[in-house]
Parts: structure tokens; sequence; C-alpha cells
């Protein structure tokens, strides 16, 4: 009888120790790692991943996620370096390098982390001005990656990628660099405008320079634009005519005029002396006049 007693009791006992050795097992996933503490000191290294034994109540473990956190920033009001104030929120990027540091030298490494990004997200973009913040955002990136990282190394947490998400800018300020950029843009169209007129000037002037030794091509371009004109069915021709045909008869109007006038002086100078200039003039003929009207003075 004993022995059957015996033999439950080891049955007992043995089953009692298989389900405390299955109540012990841990499966740790290959993204994680567990740190030991054995009677509350740490094991020196981290178990996993796979399977692991954690004999409690001696033994308690402590999970940590190796895979890469991703953590918003919430909108934070800042006032830039130019004073102007903008909204601003933040993406965080970051994982966990030292799963012993993790959990020994801080408490809640992604409280700690999310609030350290807050932070240093305030006071460095209040160090920038606007247009770093809007044209630079790579640099501001940069910077503040730099930063969160240096206060999150003693932590074993790397962070990796800080990008800046939204910049909200009050509506005074998107007026303001909307007149601005039409402004720019009005700008840069009167020098392209600027630079067409001044290069279609030169060229005019090497086409005068071409054309000048021989007339009858400028005649020909004439001749062009008429038939060019006069295709598209049109009631009323517009002909440019080359003031070099009219230069003979401007030079006969300014000669005759020049006749005229000095007719009117000697018709209106009835003086002896007038009438003897007339008279050595008709003698000697037209081109002497300005010699006569010399020796006269003299």
């Amino acid at each position: 009888m004993w022995i059957q007693y015996t033999a439950i009791g080891l049955g007992a006992t043995l089953a009692l120790v298989v389900l405390y050795l299955a109540s012990c097992i841990r499966i740790l996933n290959e993204y994680q790692r567990g740190v030991i503490f054995r009677l509350g000191r740490a094991m020196p290294a981290p178990k996993g991943p796979g399977l692991i034994m954690v004999f409690s109540p001696v033994d308690s473990m402590v999970r940590v996620d190796l895979r890469t956190i991703t953590r918003v920033i919430e909108p934070q009001d800042i006032i830039t370096r130019d004073n102007v104030s903008v909204r601003v929120n933040a993406v965080l990027y970051f994982r966990v390098v030292d799963p012993m540091r993790s959990v020994l030298e801080v408490a809640d490494f992604l409280f700690a982390t999310s609030q350290v990004a807050l932070t240093t997200l305030r006071s460095t973009l209040g160090q920038a001005e606007l247009d770093d913040l809007l044209t630079e955002r790579d640099k501001v990136n940069r910077r503040l990656q730099e930063i969160i990282d240096k206060h999150t190394e003693p932590w074993g947490v790397k962070v990796s990628v800080v990008e800046v998400k939204d910049v909200d800018l009050p509506e005074p300020m998107k007026r303001s660099m909307a007149h601005q950029a039409e402004a720019e843009r009005d700008r840069r169209a009167k020098v392209i405008n600027a630079e067409g007129e001044f290069q279609a000037a030169d060229k005019l002037r090497q086409a005068a320079q071409i054309m000048t030794p021989y007339p009858m091509a400028m005649q020909m371009r004439y001749l062009q634009a008429l038939a060019e004109v006069a295709s598209e069915k049109n009631s009323t021709i517009i002909f440019p005519l080359p003031l070099e045909l009219l230069a003979p008869f401007m030079k006969s109007g300014r000669d005759g005029a020049s006749t005229a006038t000095l007719t009117n002086v000697r018709s209106e100078d009835t003086s002896p002396g007038a009438r003897d200039l007339s008279e050595s003039g008709n003698a000697n003929g037209p081109g002497v006049i300005p010699a006569m009207v010399s020796g006269n003075g003299r």
C-alpha cells in the first residue's frame, strides 16, 4: 500500500515539476530581447531570440522591442528667430540598440524619447528663421536628429530620422508670401522680355549690316512682307514706304525753299547797295553770291 502511495506522490511531484518548467518557458521573437533580473540583479546579457527559461519567482523578465518605433510629435506653437509665429509638428523614428541600458538607465524610454524630441523641436526651431524652416528643411531635420540622438544615446536608443511634417503659417503671412512670389514672377517675366528684345535688336542690327550694301534686298523684303499680308484676304493693306525713295523729293523741297527765301530777301531789300548786290549776282551767277556778300560787308 505504501508503495502505491509513494508512486502517486512521485507522480504528483513530477507533474508539478513539469508544470513548473512549462510555466518557465518563454518564447521571444526575432525582434525581441529579454532582460532577466535574478533576485533583483540584472543578468550580464539579454536573452533571446527563441526559447528561454525564466525561473519565476526567482527570475523576472522585461521584453524589449528592437524594431523601429514611429512617434508623432504633437503640434507646437513656435516663434522663429525673425519673430514669426508658426505651428509645427514632426515625426520621430528611433529604435533600441542596447536593451540593457534602455531598461536600466531610464524608467520609460518611449515617453522619455518623445519628451526630449518635443522640447528639442521647440528650442531648435525657435533659433531658425522662417526662410530656413521652409527652404532648408533637410538641414533642420539633420540638426534635430543630431541633438535628440545625443540626448538618447545614454539610454541605448538610436534616433535615425526626424522629419518636420507640417508648418502652418498665419493667414497674413501666407498672403504676404503670395504677393512676394507674384512680384518675383513678374520680375522674371520682365527680365526675360528684356533679354528677348535685346536679342531681337542684335539680330536686326546684323540683318541691317548685311542688307546695307544691297538696297535691292530691302525692296525684296518689302515685297515679301506685302505678299504675306495679302495672303490673309485682308481688305486693307498697309505697305511700308522706305524713306530712301522720298530722299530726292525732300532734297528738292529743301533747295526750293532756300531759293524762295533768297528771292524774298532780294525783293524786300530795295536799298542801293542791295540793288547793286542783286545785279552783280545776276551777272556773275548764283554761286558767287556768298563771296559778294562778304566783300560788301568789308
